[in-house]
């Protein structure tokens, strides 16, 4: 699920769309930095910097954050703590929309 994720933002991006990912309930976990998995598992925070530095823009839901523990410093460079507002205009702004 995370390669299919990362390689669409890759094909949007070369195709000249502007990338925008919301991270929701426990996906807000893949955001953060300095994690430390086992050999062969994706290094998901690594996959959002990447992303990010790339031009797509990374947000974390704010209460899923906090039911989590998640302190905003603890984030992955290029994502950032957000609320459902922002989730909402970004859904009325896009022209399509992909869930996983």
């Amino acid at each position: 699920m995370e390669q299919l994720a990362a390689g669409c933002s890759r094909s949007a991006r070369r195709e000249g769309a502007k990338v925008r990912g919301f991270l929701l309930g426990d996906a807000v976990g893949c955001a953060v930095s300095g994690q430390k998995v086992p050999d062969g598992y994706y290094r998901l925070n690594r996959m959002i910097e990447s992303t990010a530095r790339h031009g797509a823009e990374v947000r974390c839901c704010g209460i899923c954050l906090d039911a989590r523990g998640i302190p905003e410093e603890h984030l992955a460079k290029g994502s950032h703590r957000s609320a459902l507002e922002e989730l909402a205009e970004w859904t009325l702004w896009a022209d399509q929309v992909i869930t996983f």
